[in-house]
Parts: C-alpha cells; sequence; structure tokens
C-alpha cells in the first residue's frame, strides 16, 4: 500500500513558535534584510523547520541556504526566546558553528551536497519545504549559508 503525503500533513516550522514570537521575527528579518513581510514569513519558518530539525538529526552537520540563514541569525539574537526554544525542542541549546572561509567552496560539489542533505533531512522530519528558498538545483550558485555555518551535531 502506498501513501502519499499531502501539503496539509506536513508540519509548519512556525507551529515551534508562539504566533507572537514568529510575528517578532518576520518583522526583524523584514527589516534587517529588506524583504517584504510576505518572504520574510516565508524564511522564518524555514529557519524553525531547518532548527526542529537540526533538533532531533543524528549524522553529519546540517546547513541552511543562503536566504534562510538569516531567519537562524535573528532568533539567535533574541536570546532568552532562543535559549527557551531550544530547550524545549532540542533538550540542548542549538549552536551556530561558522565554516572557515578558507574550507567553504561555495561551487563546489561539497556544499551542494550538504544543502541537499539538509532539505532532505527537513522533508524526512516531516516539514513543509519551501523549495524556492533551498536551491538545490542550483549547483554552483548554491552556498552553505549566508556567512558559511552548520548546525551543531549531536
Amino acid at each position: 500500500m502506498t501513501t502519499i503525503t499531502t501539503a496539509r500533513e506536513l508540519r509548519e516550522g512556525r507551529e515551534l513558535v508562539d504566533a507572537d514570537l514568529f510575528h517578532k521575527l518576520v518583522q526583524r528579518v523584514a527589516e534587517e534584510h529588506d524583504h517584504d513581510l510576505t518572504m520574510a514569513g516565508r524564511i522564518v519558518d524555514q529557519a524553525l523547520a531547518f532548527l526542529g530539525t537540526t533538533a532531533t538529526h543524528v549524522g553529519r552537520p546540517l546547513s541552511p541556504s543562503e536566504i534562510v540563514d538569516p531567519g537562524w541569525h535573528e532568533f539567535i539574537l533574541h536570546t532568552v526566546d532562543y535559549a527557551a526554544f531550544c530547550e524545549r525542542v532540542a533538550g540542548r541549546f542549538l549552536h551556530h558553528v561558522p565554516t572557515d572561509p578558507q574550507e567553504l567552496s561555495a561551487e563546489g560539489e561539497g556544499a551542494h551536497d550538504t544543502l541537499s542533505y539538509t532539505v532532505s533531512a527537513i522533508a524526512f522530519a516531516g516539514f513543509y519545504v519551501d523549495t524556492e528558498l533551498w536551491p538545490t538545483a542550483h549547483a554552483g550558485k548554491c552556498s552553505q549559508c549566508h556567512a558559511g555555518c552548520t548546525s551543531s551535531p549531536v
């Protein structure tokens, strides 16, 4: 028997925080990164899905896409909310680990591989993946993230 998962069965990252915090993060991403509120909402949603996946993922580190990464960065700046989120969702602090720029190869297979692996992990965790914000099909254009960073592995 084949089961087809519909978008309604998938979780959204925004479900991991209360509405007030979500809107505060969306506003911050919009203002600080020059996005309209709709795009900022998509970015924050995917950053939360990424973090929700990171919370339970065991294995190699995950990495946000260049456009999703600012959602994580802005959340980290709300240290009290971020620490409480990490404790509630992961039972530990989810560290942001910058990658040495000399280790990055923005056009290399490694960055594309990491991004593809991350997208697969998010989908496997049951989150909706906004594919426009995860450019895994654009080899040569993707990078691990805005500043070259990963989650800390378990």
